[in-house]
């Protein structure tokens, strides 16, 4: 990767980070003024402040510290030092359970209120999709043995209408967790209605792990089409090299190209190599050398020279869908979209614990800053939800019921509730060793499956 490449997911990284931090902190902190409870310091990171101010009427400590993987809210307590007479209403401690619970759980909640935000601004202002159009499924895949045909369009996935592609892999994603067959409603391009059953019980666990869909057979249907340049870029390797719309790429180094997916492949595989290609303008034979720049994808350099193939007319129309929504709609939408991605997140969990899926499913720091890196370079759309889809699992994660997190503290008053008093203190302490634990071990497991990713590329 280079300098520029890894400064990019690094600051991608960075900044999502940093909003889902203050996110949740803020969530905390709303609720504990809302409570009553004073607030003596919000910090971003743990460690030392590298930067610190205090502001409000509290004079709060607002701070930045040197460790950024994670964030606090201290409040006045009772347990952590001496507090005066006149203050001693707005200790933590000395608060309701349900006021405590509730301070607690305002972290957890805000960051779904984000992903809920993110997405009804999403389902607002409309984004282009893929249609769920199939192109040919390989043979003896599962979508060939249940009959799937060349440009059939999937309109439900086991009686749940869809719109488009992503809405497909989702809707299978969640099946095949449950091992239960898949039922998809499928139209042909003359207008038939027909039903195919995908058997996926036998599906290994880890077809999770990668791309389901082509674990399945379900290919999405791409248009061949012809090597003509529809767009060159300005200021583009192609460009410099005087290449035009409307040129037509009849070979590459010598190797006749007969459609574009055949282009596309022979420039990504050449970053920073020169290229020789023959091609034609206005049925005149002429020769070009280009060298492609250099991009990362997958943390892997490809070649790019800045062209865009040439539309056939009408096709395009088929192929895509803009998704746009109404307020009440798209609110109602981001809610449950929110709501399924929590629920498969905890099934999810459930299933590891139970070893009916692999613990390679869970990701570290390095292989989140990969997925920010590329969601940044697809669009600000993209870039957003991936935010949404990391703030959903960062607030399920905090719900479990381990101590340290705030789901443990949430588990704490429960038992407070139905002992009638508090936990000792030792009890108490027992138990955040134990969740310090849990969470030193997935800290391990995210780790080197980062390294394992890194390794085996």
């Amino acid at each position: 990767m280079s300098v520029g490449g890894f400064f990019w997911y690094a600051g991608a990284f960075a900044l999502a980070l940093g909003i889902l931090i203050v996110v949740h902190e803020f969530g905390h902190f709303v609720a504990a003024r809302l409570c009553g409870v004073k607030v003596l310091r919000f910090s971003v990171g743990f460690g030392k402040p590298l930067l610190s101010r205090r502001w409000g009427r509290d004079g709060t400590e607002w701070s930045l510290a040197a460790f950024p993987l994670g964030g606090y809210v201290k409040m006045l307590d009772e347990r952590e030092g001496p507090v005066a007479d006149e203050e001693a209403h707005r200790a933590f401690n000395r608060q309701s359970v349900g006021r405590r619970a509730l301070i607690v759980v305002a972290g957890p909640l805000s960051n779904l209120l984000l992903a809920v935000v993110i997405y009804w601004g999403s389902n607002m202002v409309g984004t282009e999709e893929l249609r769920p159009v199939l192109g040919t499924p390989p043979a003896g895949s599962i979508a060939a043995r249940a009959g799937v045909q060349e440009r059939e369009t999937v309109r439900a996935v086991s009686g749940k209408a869809i719109i488009t592609w992503q809405d497909l892999r989702w809707e299978l994603v969640q099946q095949a967790v449950d091992r239960e067959p898949v039922k998809l409603d499928v139209i042909s391009p003359n207008g038939e209605i027909a039903f195919r059953s995908l058997d996926i019980a036998d599906l290994a666990p880890s077809a999770l792990e990668g791309d389901l869909l082509k674990e399945v057979g379900l290919i999405l249907f791409r248009p061949r089409l012809k090597p003509v340049i529809g767009r060159v870029l300005d200021g583009s390797p192609a460009a410099a090299a005087g290449m035009a719309a409307g040129d037509e790429v009849v070979a590459v180094d010598g190797r006749p190209i007969a459609a574009w997916n055949e282009l596309s492949a022979a420039i990504r595989a050449a970053p920073g190599r020169q290229l020789t290609l023959e091609i034609l303008r206005a049925g005149t034979p002429r020769v070009v050398a280009v060298v492609p720049a250099t991009a990362e994808e997958g943390g892997k350099p490809i070649g790019r020279i800045g062209i865009a193939a040439r539309e056939e007319p009408g096709e395009r129309a088929g192929l895509v869908v803009t998704v746009q929504m109404g307020p009440l709609a798209a609110l109602g939408s981001a809610v449950v979209k929110t709501w399924e991605t929590s629920i498969f997140s905890l099934r999810m969990i459930g299933r590891m614990i139970s070893g009916d899926l692999s613990w390679k499913n869970v990701s570290g720091p390095v292989t989140i800053a990969d997925y920010a890196g590329q969601s940044a370079h697809m669009g600000a759309s993209h870039y957003l939800k991936f935010l949404a889809l990391i703030s959903i699992s960062l607030g399920v994660l905090n719900l479990l019921p381990i101590p340290i997190l705030d789901g443990g503290h949430l588990m704490y008053y429960l038992f407070e509730i139905i002992k009638g008093g508090p936990l000792s203190e030792r009890i108490m302490e027992i138990g955040q060793q134990v969740g310090l634990a849990i969470l030193l071990l997935l800290m391990a497991f995210a780790f080197y499956n980062d390294i394992n990713r890194l390794v085996s590329g």
